[in-house]
């Protein structure tokens, strides 16, 4: 196992913002791998595994954000990707073979890729945690964990739609089996002033998506809001709504650019931001100040890299952002 300490670097961890949708679906891995660009080499290397799917916009940004953080800093960057929880720790594993100096890993199965984990760290290969596993990365050993509470989240939805007079709604799960989803509508039920219930759909085909909240509006007139939980089912939504006659208002979490364009038009009432660039840079940060200073950031405790609401009075400003590819 290769270990480095560097001189001390002054960096400036300067968070942009995000757009698209959490949690991938899919079967196939992507790999790629960026190199350090025009800044000198610092000959540390690190690898980023994920839960995603390809193709996903919310997971471009995280890569997105993790690759620029690599540029600066001069390290190596190989990202991977998996949302089997098996797949997704043999890619764990073959960090550690590969000698890797840090792995950034989103954990939305923490028991199906635990033993991955908390092999790196035994073999002293520091871990940082993002976007899933908030409750299990002190457990597993890693140092930090970076993303968004989902309980503190799905709170603020939850009187937010209260606040927008709201009083039966129901939250679209994508994913079966994400614990980050789940806490999601379970917390935004728990603050709701009416009734929330749960909707389980196929996130892999947006077709059914759309039609099984239509199915669900037109059987149920009184449903006055829909919640989704990644912003390409929110465009669903909205066409279920639009087909159904219905006239329940849509909000979602996370962002896309038509979800953008969307919010700014008054067809989604608002968005919650994760921000998942800031949670691939921030992640690789966390690892190079480690791996160049001893820092352990976060003093055991999670850095948050959300809940920020979109809505019509600012949604111009973050499209431009979006036009970057940093929200």
């Amino acid at each position: 196992m290769k270990k480095r300490l560097i001189g001390v670097l002054g960096i400036a961890a300067t968070a942009a913002l995000l757009l698209s949708a959490c949690s991938g679906t899919g079967q196939e891995p992507t790999t790629d791998t960026q190199g350090g660009g025009d800044t000198e080499s610092s000959g540390l290397s690190y690898a980023v595994v994920t839960h995603a799917a390809p193709g996903d916009a919310f997971w471009d940004r995280v890569k997105s954000g993790a690759e620029q953080a690599g540029s600066d800093y001069g390290a190596a960057i190989t990202y991977n990707s998996d949302p089997d929880p098996a797949k997704q720790s043999q890619l764990i594993d073959n960090a550690i073979a590969q000698g890797v100096d840090g792995i950034v890993v989103s954990m939305a199965n923490p028991d199906g890729v635990q033993a991955s984990v908390e092999r790196a760290v035994a073999e002293g290969i520091p871990v940082v945690t993002i976007n899933s596993g908030i409750e299990k990365f002190a457990e597993f050993g890693a140092i930090t964990h970076i993303g968004q509470s989902e309980s503190i989240a799905g709170a603020a939805v939850g009187e937010r739609l209260s606040d927008e007079g709201a009083t039966n709604a129901l939250c679209v799960i994508q994913e079966a089996g994400n614990i980050g989803l789940e806490e999601r509508c379970s917390s935004a039920a728990g603050a709701f002033a009416g009734t929330m219930a749960n909707l389980q759909v196929d996130g892999t085909n947006d077709a059914e998506v759309k039609a099984t909240i239509k199915s669900k509006l037109q059987a149920d007139p009184t449903i006055d809001a829909v919640l989704t939980l990644g912003g390409q089912y929110a465009i669903d939504a909205v066409g279920a709504v639009e087909e159904s006659g219905s006239a329940a208002k849509v909000a979602t979490f996370d962002l896309s650019e038509d979800v953008v364009t969307a919010v700014a038009d008054g067809k989604i009432l608002f968005a919650v931001d994760q921000q998942p660039y800031v949670q691939g840079f921030l992640g690789v940060t966390a690892l190079y100040l480690k791996s160049t200073n001893g820092n352990d950031i976060g003093g055991g405790q999670p850095v948050y890299s959300g809940p920020a609401f979109v809505t019509k009075d600012n949604a111009a400003q973050v499209a431009e952002f979006a036009k970057k590819g940093t929200r």
